[in-house]
């Protein structure tokens, strides 16, 4: 780190490579935080959760006892040990409560005054966050199993929104009606994702198995289907042609540069695939255990290099490095299943939640003392360097006294 922070200060290296060094390290050092507690109010389970980026302060969380609950993750007082408290909550007495479970929360993408929920109860509400009333209600004839807007869209305002229905349903909150529709799919949608490049490009993932992705300005229907066999057909593989995975296809995710995009199926596989070309990049995750019957809220990680992949395998959080497939760690802390998990950019935290009704925070252990703070003798090497390329070459040795 040192060697960073002499090559910054000399102007010989960019800034910006000594942030992503020790975000790396930040998360390579996630561990469950004692001293951090998030306030217990869902009385089921936690179905989404979802930290707005303008202020990187306050956290939606979405339960299957329909209640909405807005926490902030500032520790204000600066004691070391806090908890995230609820700011307000959509409860049960609530008169505009979802009936059913929540299954996808969303903060409006460019400020904290606005919110999206969806529901099982075939609804999708457009919170104002003041007054905590909806300023807007699409009704759906089935069952609502997600919803996504684009976190970079300036040209548009649309919220795709998956269904029982195999059509996939755009709203357009400008004028407060469902503008279009996009037809392929041949089963129930259960997750939908808006590219993080390109404000027209939509992926959705299917019980058919399949992943297409849309340009939502052409009526011409899907711009491809994703293939796990890269178009090379075989008679093991034929009845495979044209799906993503071998069972329901219910989590989507884009890499923040919006080059890739990470598929997870219930034939407990994710895949990685350009999401230019639709190519499937043949990543070896290995097994990744899912049976959820809905979708699968998992994340990946910013400003890191390699950047990682956060999924929920059981009660648990497994960590890949993207590009590798290298399964780093787990994260175990939940008594029973982990539903979602979202990654506080920011900060390098990440936060879970899942059927034990809890939200666990895990934050970045802290740094270990200066190898000059500790004291006179040869230098002892660390396990940080041997953890990722990025801190080989940290240390530098013009730094030793005589």
């Amino acid at each position: 780190m040192l060697g960073f922070l002499t090559a910054r200060q000399t102007g010989l290296d960019d800034p910006l490579r000594l942030r992503r060094a020790e975000s790396t390290r930040r998360v390579l050092s996630l561990e469950l935080n004692k001293d951090r507690d998030v306030q217990r109010i869902h009385s089921n389970g936690i179905n989404c959760l979802d930290i707005e980026v303008v202020e990187g302060r306050y956290m939606l969380s979405g339960g299957a006892d329909g209640v909405i609950v807005i926490y902030d993750l500032e520790n204000s007082d600066r004691k070391p040990h806090f908890t995230c408290k609820s700011v307000c909550t959509v409860g049960r007495s609530h008169r505009h409560v979802h009936k059913f479970s929540v299954e996808t929360v969303q903060w409006y993408p460019h400020d904290t005054g606005m919110f999206i929920s969806s529901s099982f109860d075939k609804t999708l509400k457009v919170w104002d966050t003041e007054s905590l009333t909806p300023a807007e209600v699409f009704n759906f004839e089935g069952t609502v199993y997600c919803h996504h807007m684009s976190p970079i869209a300036r040209k548009h305002s649309l919220i795709a929104v998956g269904t029982k229905d195999p059509k996939v349903q755009l709203c357009d909150l400008k004028s407060g009606s469902r503008i279009h529709i996009l037809q392929g799919h041949r089963g129930e949608v259960l997750s939908v994702k808006w590219s993080t490049r390109y404000e027209h490009i939509l992926a959705t993932a299917s019980t058919d198995s399949q992943v297409r992705l849309w340009d939502v300005r052409k009526a011409s229907g899907s711009l491809f289907t994703l293939d796990q066999h890269n178009g090379e057909k075989s008679k093991a593989a034929s009845e495979a042609a044209n799906t993503a995975h071998n069972g329901r296809v219910n989590g989507l995710c884009f890499s923040c540069d919006g080059l890739y995009l990470l598929t997870i199926g219930t034939d407990d596989r994710m895949r990685l695939w350009n999401s230019a070309s639709g190519e499937n990049t043949l990543v070896n995750y290995g097994k990744v255990s899912n049976d959820s019957r809905k979708g699968l809220k998992f994340t990946v990680s910013r400003g890191c290099s390699p950047e990682f992949v956060f999924v929920p395998c059981g009660s648990a959080i497994a960590v890949y490095t993207l590009h590798t497939g290298e399964l780093i760690t787990t994260l175990r802390g939940h008594y029973n299943s982990v539903d979602c998990c979202d990654f506080h950019a920011d900060f390098q935290d990440l936060y879970s939640g899942g059927k034990d009704c809890n939200i666990l925070a895990w934050i970045p252990s802290p740094r270990k003392p200066a190898l000059e703070d500790e004291g006179p003798g040869p230098r002892r090497n660390t396990n940080e360097s041997s953890l990722n390329p990025a801190f080989q070459d940290a240390w530098s040795s013009s730094d030793e006294d005589a």
